[in-house]
């Protein structure tokens, strides 16, 4: 899918309908190519979110630093749950901008429409940024290649956590765990969340201006809660 630099840039905060309109052109082409039964399912989309995980812009604790005046620790923590919720809130809004319906039924991966699956998308990246910049503030950057970095980050989102200390500690261990045909088990756990995360995201859907209201603080308060989860879990085995 030709959207890497717009997916890394709504990460990093850079949030706009028309960015997000790219998004949802991009989104809409793969959909079509993995069909309906995969949108339905909703495996598409936690996959999507599974192989575009490697691509998500993370920064070192040196530049972190560099780039929030010399913070550390839970202040600079603090200072990345705030900028990371400014950015969700920024998706939010953007989104409800997109779309105008009167209601939705209770959600299901078929009723979505494809704008929705979107900010759902964009506000993950945004969070799992958050999530592997939390660990780089902690002390606790996550081993392993690219991929096996941002599949152990993926898994900590979708389980609202920190990953578990001896996947960082112990040689081997990323690449060992996530070998052990645990695609299928991630995807399935990413689906789960996405599928939350999509609820919570209906309220995008309320007339346009009250939409955008209603999605920029659901998703300022879900991309808070989620930064502040981390940290006492990441503080807590510090």
């Amino acid at each position: 899918m030709d959207f890497d630099d717009d997916l890394g840039r709504v990460a990093s905060g850079d949030v706009d309908a028309a960015r997000l309109g790219r998004l949802t052109k991009a989104l809409a082409g793969s959909a079509k190519v993995a069909g309906t039964r995969a949108v339905a399912s909703g495996r598409w989309l936690a996959e999507v979110v599974v192989d575009n995980a490697p691509r998500i812009p993370v920064r070192d604790l040196a530049t972190l630093q560099r780039h929030h005046g010399g913070l550390s620790g839970a202040a600079l923590a603090g200072e990345l749950i705030r900028n990371a919720s400014r950015a969700s809130a920024g998706v939010g809004a953007a989104a409800g901008a997109l779309m105008s319906a009167e209601e939705l039924a209770p959600p299901t991966w078929v009723a979505l429409p494809l704008e929705l699956m979107v900010e759902t998308l964009a506000v993950a990246a945004v969070e799992m940024k958050l999530v592997a910049e939390l660990h780089e503030v902690y002390g606790r950057p996550v081993p392993g290649s690219t991929t096996e970095r941002a599949t152990a980050i993926v898994r900590a989102w979708a389980e609202r956590r920190g990953v578990t200390p001896d996947l960082l500690t112990r040689p081997g261990a990323v690449s060992d765990v996530l070998g052990r045909g645990t695609r299928n088990e991630l995807v399935r756990i990413v689906r789960r969340r996405l599928l939350q995360r999509a609820g919570r995201n209906l309220s995008s859907l309320a007339p346009m201006l009250i939409g955008a209201v209603a999605g920029a603080e659901v998703n300022r308060r879900a991309t808070r809660s989620l930064g502040e989860a981390v940290v006492r879990d990441l503080a807590a085995n510090s």
